[in-house]
């Protein structure tokens, strides 16, 4: 295999973009056709994710050819969980921006960057924390959580979710500097200055990347793809039930961990022409 070129980087959402779990997948064609998958993250003993054979070695070829960069809103932790094929990354973006891992490492530099941005043009998350416990319930929140002392998010029952909660939620935290977003089960509260497109950049400024490519299905991805010199989006996800576009993205027909593999072929055909 070639050698990773410094010439193209490529920034990739992760869960319902390149991986997808059991409830994500839309196998919609008959069982004896459907793909073989590959399980890359197994969470308490169990499997979790997963993407196509033919998915994973796309990837194992990108990893090889460019500079692929996990860029994902998960924590540390949670994407340390993540196996994904080929070789291992040397940069990850986490927490939707808050962390750039090295080699597996925080670099401190960038995250203390950030938590200084943070403090000077957010409220703070002890305001967002004090407003979900005040207005939610139990019979239809399952769990609370802060992830990485950066941002908070709800697990919910979503068939349960109050029908205006939502919207109330997002108008009064967006006054506050905060961006909600809400992906499968759960509920995002981040702030608007944490973003994955600022995580890319500083990436693409150590690497020298001539060309930044990216994929993602969520609110959360929007700034990623528009940061990008080409983007992609899955026919799923919050960008395609809002009908989100840009003049250099590409709307993919394709669903579920099909869509995972579409991606992938893409990124090497705009890596490799």
């Amino acid at each position: 295999m070639s050698a990773p070129s410094t010439a193209t980087l490529v920034a990739s959402d992760l869960d319902r973009t390149l991986i997808y779990s059991t409830a994500a997948l839309a196998l919609g064609m008959p069982d004896a056709q459907a793909p073989r998958l590959l399980c890359v993250e197994v969470h308490e003993s169990k499997p979790l994710s997963y993407m196509t054979e033919e998915a994973a070695e796309l990837l194992a070829r990108l990893t090889a050819e460019t500079v692929f960069v996990p860029t994902t809103t998960r924590t540390r932790k949670q994407y340390q969980r993540i196996q994904l094929p080929g070789s291992t990354p040397k940069y990850a973006i986490c927490a939707n921006g808050g962390h750039i891992l090295v080699d597996g490492v925080t670099d401190a530099d960038w995250h203390a960057s950030v938590v200084r941005r943070l403090a000077d043009e957010c409220a703070p998350l002890s305001e967002i924390r004090a407003y979900l416990t005040a207005t939610t319930d139990l019979s239809w929140v399952r769990k609370h959580r802060v992830a990485e002392d950066l941002f908070a998010y709800l697990v919910v029952e979503r068939e349960r979710l109050p029908e205006d909660w939502l919207d109330r939620f997002g108008a009064w935290a967006g006054d506050r500097g905060w961006t909600v977003s809400l992906q499968g089960r759960k509920v995002y509260a981040v702030p608007k200055p944490l973003t994955k497109s600022a995580a890319v950049r500083e990436v693409a400024r150590r690497t020298g990347a001539a060309l930044t490519l990216a994929a993602g299905d969520s609110l959360l991805d929007a700034d990623l793809l528009l940061a990008a010199d080409r983007a992609w989006r899955p026919g799923h996800g919050e960008l395609a039930d809002t009908d989100w576009t840009a003049p250099h993205l590409d709307v993919l027909a394709e669903r579920g961990v099909a869509a995972g593999e579409e991606i992938l072929r893409r990124f090497r055909a705009a890596a490799l022409s």
